[in-house]
């Protein structure tokens, strides 16, 4: 079943940041450890009760068309690169060590990629940290870009648009998908928190969707979705989704908090948009609304309204 969901860079942004307290996911709180989850981020840092938080629920029927919304320019993102992956004790992420660039989109500037992680569920349940008409999709992958003349996340942050996250949804197939055999093979060597491997072989493009099935996608202004939460991400969330097995899916919980328990729910719940308008490109029909439609249509025509 494939669904109008796809967020660009791998599943929720995680950047760190200095002096962001003891927080932790709803997973993690235990009587033993009693660390700040999401509803108690703001004691980590302030500005993760800012006004303009991530993740959301997109209601596709209240999103507005933008003609801006073109499709994307990828730039350097079919070349092969040898990273490294590591369980930094909130996620999985990969360091991008080559020039990776996205522009268009209605984007204000070129932005280079730093990095992608992942957010998940448990053993393959609801996990993306963005939701759609209120489903929430098995896992979500966010990949994090910085505008092309910074050097550091750091400066790019203080910029009120200075990080652009592409954020893409997985759903999960009857088959295993092998363009991610590089990244789940690696799992099993980065179970505990802070451990680290090497990276066999890998590209941007070939974890995602082919790039003419991209034109379709949700856009707004939101913030980082991990202490300190800064205001400062032009968010891309994708249609079309990636698939993955079931046992792939799985493979991801069974990763190591820093306490040593399964590495499961690693989302933040949504955030009210408190006044943001969410934006459609060109490609993107709400399946809701093309239903409506077509019965309107059958009436009219005096037709028995469509399966």
């Amino acid at each position: 079943m494939q669904h109008l969901v796809l967020t660009v860079l791998l599943a929720s942004v995680w950047i760190p940041a200095t002096g962001a307290g003891d927080w932790c996911y709803q997973s993690q709180f235990t009587c033993d450890h009693q660390c700040n989850t999401p509803n108690k981020w703001t004691h980590a840092n302030s500005v993760c009760g800012g006004k303009y938080q991530s993740p959301i629920n997109i209601v596709t029927r209240k999103t507005l068309p933008d003609e801006r919304l073109t499709p994307f320019k990828f730039s350097n993102y079919q070349q092969i690169f040898r990273g490294s992956i590591k369980n930094n004790g909130h996620s999985v992420q990969v360091g991008v060590p080559h020039l990776s660039t996205v522009s268009g989109g209605g984007l204000p500037t070129t932005y280079k990629a730093v990095q992608f992680h992942l957010h998940w569920g448990n053993n393959g349940g609801p996990g993306s940290e963005h939701t759609i008409d209120g489903e929430q999709y098995p896992m979500e992958l966010h990949i994090v870009h910085m505008k092309h003349h910074y050097t550091d996340l750091t400066t790019a942050l203080a910029d009120r648009e200075g990080v652009a996250v592409l954020g893409f949804f997985y759903e999960k197939s009857n088959s295993a998908n092998k363009k991610y055999d590089t990244i789940i093979s690696s799992l099993r060597n980065i179970q505990a928190a802070n451990a680290n491997t090497s990276l066999s072989p890998v590209s941007l493009a070939q974890l995602l969707p082919a790039e003419q099935n991209m034109t379709s996608y949700y856009r707004y202004k939101g913030s980082l979705t991990t202490p300190g939460c800064t205001e400062s991400v032009v968010w891309t969330v994708f249609e079309n989704t990636i698939p993955l097995s079931s046992d792939q899916l799985r493979a991801f919980s069974d990763l190591k908090f820093h306490d040593g328990k399964p590495m499961v729910d690693t989302f933040r719940p949504v955030l009210p948009l408190n006044g943001r308008q969410v934006f459609r490109s060109g490609g993107t029909v709400a399946l809701a609304s093309t239903a409506v439609l077509l019965v309107a249509l059958a009436s009219a025509l005096g037709l028995s309204q469509p399966n």
